[in-house]
């Protein structure tokens, strides 16, 4: 067997019972870091007290699906990703009330944490099945349920919702 399907089955075995680790860290991430969360969190995988995450370690959180438009793409569209109030529970967040979200051009937006639970707010890494790239407004989005609710069609919504997220800070 080749060593990349070693690793593959290594992280298929252990990715969806390990990145949720019992003890005080998270697996490392394997590929490139599409997130870090920083802040209010308990469970780690970097001496600075971060959570680094890579696609598998997303991917083992759990997909849902968000069909929605968007003031910034055509048409429906069908979104994929974590939710992230799973981010939270994954890092084992311990309070706060705000996100600072962080683009990877550096630009933030805070989102109070009860937007999570109340719209289940998507850290999408697809739409309509394809991966979001860099020019496409990913690897992640920040995208709220628009359709399904009247009172997000507003400019502070939009504002949250960030496109090109590289980190999330619980504060």
């Amino acid at each position: 067997m080749s060593s990349l399907t070693l690793r593959f089955i290594t992280i298929l075995i252990l990715g969806f019972s390990s990145v949720f680790s019992y003890g005080a860290e998270l697996m490392k991430p394997v590929g490139p870091v599409l997130l870090t969360v920083t802040g209010h969190l308990q469970f780690t995988n970097n001496p600075d007290g971060k959570a680094e995450f890579d696609l598998t370690m997303l991917n083992a959180i759990g997909l849902k699906k968000s069909v929605t438009t968007t003031p910034w793409t055509d048409g429906v569209n069908t979104f994929e990703g974590v939710l992230i109030k799973d981010v939270l529970k994954t890092v084992g967040s311990t309070g706060g009330t705000l996100l600072k979200i962080t683009a990877l051009n550096d630009y933030s937006a805070n989102m109070p944490i009860e937007d999570l639970d109340k719209y289940n707010v998507l850290l999408a890494m697809k739409k309509n099945g394809k991966m979001l790239r860099i020019r496409d407004k990913g690897p992640l989005f920040v995208i709220y349920p628009f359709d399904e609710f009247s009172e997000l069609q507003n400019e502070v919504i939009h504002n949250r919702s960030v496109w090109q997220v590289k980190s999330i800070s619980i504060q």
